[in-house]
């Protein structure tokens, strides 16, 4: 299915957009969280090339139809959001997402970007047993990893003004400190939201990222 359809009947109800891999076979599950940019039509895209290497994806609308047009309204859109809402949505998302993939037991992957590498992380750890890899995009987290099984990928640009260089040695070091491994990249010239359509995007970056996302998908979610 290729159009945001509303598949949550939970408390923390929403709308979110869902694809099958090629051929329409259910896959092994990837949730998607986007950036405070909301769900674009770049994030369905990225939902689709996801998709199209054997996965069944989910990306929920965190903002709820919003898709702001600057930092400071995307900002404020946020910040109107309940952060226990947000944490609902984003839990009963990744429990929707096991039970229309390809083994309702299996474990998932959550990918997640700015804003939502942040949920991605926290969810990891809050679904220890339901997540098996997590790939951030230039978000960080500073919780306790402890209980989490998942394996962490990461990819930050050196120029990125929201996230700095601390605030990604202080994630990995969170993780690391749950015993767990990091495949963290750093791009060269690479600024916040290097992976997304808009004034930042590198394509070279982007699609050196999205090649090592697919290698570790593949390592971390076998198909």
């Amino acid at each position: 299915m290729d159009e945001p359809k509303p598949i949550f009947t939970t408390r923390s109800a929403g709308e979110a957009f869902m694809v099958d891999p090629p051929g329409g076979e259910s896959g092994p599950g990837v949730l998607v969280l986007h950036s405070w940019w909301g769900m674009t039509e770049w994030t369905r895209e990225f939902c689709r090339r996801i998709a199209a290497l054997g996965y069944t994806v989910v990306g929920p609308d965190l903002l709820e139809g919003e898709t702001p047009q600057s930092a400071d309204v995307a900002e404020q859109v946020l910040a109107e959001r309940s952060p226990d809402e947000l944490s609902g949505l984003v839990m009963s998302s990744a429990q929707t997402l096991r039970a229309v993939s390809k083994d309702p037991n299996g474990k998932i992957a959550v990918i997640g970007l700015s804003m939502g590498a942040s949920m991605a992380l926290w969810l990891s750890a809050r679904l220890p047993e339901e997540v098996s890899a997590a790939v951030v995009f230039y978000g960080a987290q500073s919780i306790d990893f402890d209980v989490a099984t998942a394996a962490y990928q990461g990819h930050f640009g050196d120029q990125d003004h929201m996230v700095s260089e601390e605030d990604r040695v202080v994630t990995e070091s969170f993780i690391r400190l749950g015993d767990k491994t990091t495949d963290f990249h750093v791009y060269p010239g690479a600024q916040h939201w290097f992976m997304e359509e808009g004034a930042t995007f590198d394509p070279t970056a982007a699609e050196l990222a999205f090649d090592r996302m697919s290698a570790f998908l593949a390592e971390h979610l076998p198909l």
